[in-house]
């Protein structure tokens, strides 16, 4: 049997019997549900059919065995239904790999036997300024990772809130740990760039355009593997992109779409690196011709690939160019700093932080201000060194 009772002026509870219990008792599974449009209220008619469909569902729910009582659902057993019904689609394998560990090691120990309504915005504080390393050193964790576990034990508790099983996010309320590592970004400045073009001009033409785009266009590994060349438009000088090749489980390769939303975009490219996109683009499709059969790629025209057409495996950039910066004696910073390289010299160049966040495909502004803040705050401060040069010629003319 099933049942609607209104409880208040919006709020009604869904009650449907699911059998009996080992001593004969009857099961009833209860769910209250609220009505915060008020057309819908007015309409007696279609109210009821509002509640008949809802009160189907739920039961449906029940019958299918989908349903778990909230006040029997711990952060480990929600943890479960998260991993299926939500990560497992919406996450890269790589990122899904990486929430599930920081959930393995860290959250579930301390969370895990806890009900979803208990863990409060104290507790979440309380486990964050106490995280410590698992190797049994008893270290603390570097701010970066207790950010990510943050960030991981957010995720969890939103899809609780949005699936109605919680009211509330104990976790939003919680500040995210501070990042203290700014000075962690290492970048090369105008003079190590003029002398790494020079440098790297010696290098196969392949590694050469992919250094270019790197600092030009300021794109991630993955999104530079990713181009093809029906994603470069000569005419208007452009680069699209539109997915990315990331290393996924048991070592494999895979093609994904971009990281965000925002991540897909169209970026605008030097008139120089055109011209050498151009070249590159002729001496590409000679090697395609002389290859003949070998070539095996018939999908996908990859900028950066193999001799038979294959794209690059994930790793490939990162070797090479370890490899180089030891050959030709340079500093050595990780291929993804070329990134942040590319940010900087924007921001030096006196370029507005929104534009600089659309280029590097950022989801929100915030994240190139925290990210650059010092760069944007040293920036600042010789901006303002140049209007007190002009204010001062001005006063003296007066």
């Amino acid at each position: 049997m099933a049942s609607i009772q209104k409880r208040g002026t919006n709020s009604f509870l869904l009650v449907v019997e699911a059998g009996y219990d080992a001593k004969g008792k009857r099961i009833r599974r209860t769910k209250t549900i609220r009505i915060d449009d008020d057309k819908l209220l007015k309409t007696t008619k279609k109210l009821n059919n509002h509640l008949e469909l809802e009160l189907a569902k739920f039961r449906m729910e029940i019958e299918a065995g989908e349903y778990i009582a909230p006040e029997k659902m711990t952060l480990e057993r929600f943890v479960s239904e998260w991993e299926n019904k939500y990560a497992v689609s919406e996450l890269g394998e790589l990122t899904l790999d990486t929430y599930l560990r920081h959930l393995r090691n860290h959250i579930l120990p301390y969370f895990g036997h806890m009900r979803l309504d208990q863990v409060k915005p104290i507790q979440v504080t309380t486990f964050l300024h106490a995280l410590v390393r698992k190797d049994g050193k008893e270290k603390q964790l570097s701010s970066g990772t207790k950010i990510y576990i943050y960030r991981v034990l957010r995720n969890v508790f939103q899809r609780a809130v949005e699936w109605k099983i919680i009211q509330q996010n104990p976790v939003a309320d919680v500040k995210r740990p501070r990042d203290t590592r700014e000075n962690d970004i290492n970048v090369y400045n105008e003079k190590e760039v003029e002398i790494l073009f020079s440098l790297v001009q010696n290098e196969p033409s392949h590694w050469r355009v992919f250094t270019s785009l790197a600092l030009a266009a300021g794109l991630r590994r993955g999104e530079l593997l990713g181009l093809e060349w029906s994603h470069v438009d000569f005419e208007k000088g452009t680069l699209s992109i539109e997915q990315t090749i990331v290393r996924g489980k048991n070592g494999t390769s895979t093609i994904k779409g971009t990281k965000s939303r925002k991540s897909r975009r169209i970026i605008s490219l030097p008139p120089s690196i055109m011209e050498e996109l151009k070249i590159y683009n002729l001496k590409w499709k000679k090697e395609k011709m002389k290859m003949r059969d070998r070539w095996i790629e018939n999908n996908h025209e990859w900028l950066f690939c193999n001799e038979n057409g294959k794209h690059f495996y994930p790793t490939t950039p990162s070797t090479w160019w370890r490899r180089f910066t030891n050959r030709v004696e340079v500093s050595y910073i990780r291929l993804h700093d070329l990134r942040h390289t590319s940010a900087t010299l924007l921001i030096n160049q006196g370029i507005h932080a929104k534009v600089i966040s659309e280029r590097l495909g950022h989801a929100d502004i915030r994240v190139t201000m925290d990210t650059y803040g010092h760069v944007l705050q040293t920036a600042d401060k010789e901006a303002a060194q140049k209007l007190d040069g002009l204010f001062s010629q001005q006063k003296s003319s007066i």
